[in-house]
């Protein structure tokens, strides 16, 4: 099964969707599952997760009940209340639902710090009971507390996404390439290969731009512990489906079968337990 491990739904409003500035005009729409699948099932997709986009239980329950509406969408990775007092509870609650698979809380936006904190640990200290995941999402300046934070909970399954957002406008390696590294030393992160154009120049990148971060995490990771993400629809900021799609067939193309199996969605089966979704 080919599966895009990394895309977004929304009915658009200003308010709820605060992070969608005036700069992000294309996204100013709603985008539902049969947008997604007419992009994707060109691709070769047969399967996708959907991921949080913004921090409400009430848009966890939503993405859950598309999920239950749309055999196409695997899994999703909601947001939680990891810092509450009945974090536990609620965790149960919506773990009963077998198409949650993992929970994501926008650490990005967070002050320095917040992945150490007690509570925050707490919460993640919880998932495992309920075999579920916990997507990464930080700018690359934060990989360092990052590595802390998964040092914590050894036997917690993560999946950095959006190779932690390294400044590829920039045209910057160091020392996002060494501490992606040392994250990669630890054999329960995966890592998706997604949000990349939008960290680039959207207007102005190309393939070969990309190349040396999509070199990096290949060395880092490995074939096994990387998935094909999309980021739709943010990625349409900077190219549509079809074409960040290519650029990674392009980029797997050398690597043997079982590897490029792994990369388009045996990696994505194996972190999220689809199997059991």
């Amino acid at each position: 099964m080919n599966i895009d491990a990394h895309q977004h739904f929304w009915k658009y409003s200003s308010a709820e969707y605060d992070w969608i500035d005036q700069t992000m005009r294309p996204l100013h729409r709603d985008f539902l599952p049969a947008d997604l699948q007419t992009a994707a099932t060109a691709c070769g997709i047969t399967g996708a997760i959907s991921v949080q986009a913004r921090q409400t239980v009430e848009e966890t329950r939503w993405l859950l009940e598309l999920a239950q509406a749309n055999p196409f969408i695997r899994g999703v990775v909601g947001w939680l209340p990891l810092v509450s007092a009945n974090v536990a509870q609620e965790i149960e609650r919506f773990a009963a639902n077998p198409k949650l698979r993992a929970v994501r809380h926008v650490v990005q936006a967070e002050p320095d710090g917040y992945m150490l904190r007690d509570d925050f640990n707490a919460g993640i200290s919880c998932l495992k009971n309920f075999s579920l995941a916990y997507d990464i999402l930080v700018f690359e300046r934060q990989l360092p507390e990052a590595i802390a934070f998964v040092d914590r909970h050894p036997g917690q399954p993560f999946i950095l996404d959006h190779i932690a957002k390294p400044r590829i406008r920039d045209a910057q390696l160091s020392p996002w390439r060494e501490n992606l590294r040392e994250l990669s030393r630890r054999p329960n992160v995966c890592c998706k290969i997604s949000g990349m154009v939008t960290e680039a120049d959207p207007a102005n990148w190309t393939p070969d731009t990309l190349r040396p971060y999509l070199d990096a995490v290949l060395n880092a990771f490995g074939p096994s512990r990387l998935m094909f993400g999309s980021d739709w629809p943010v990625c349409l900021l900077g190219a549509s489906y079809a074409q960040w799609h290519e650029v990674v067939e392009n980029f797997i193309k050398p690597l043997s079968t079982d590897e490029q199996t792994a990369i388009r969605g045996g990696t994505a089966m194996r972190a999220y337990g689809l199997e059991r979704a």
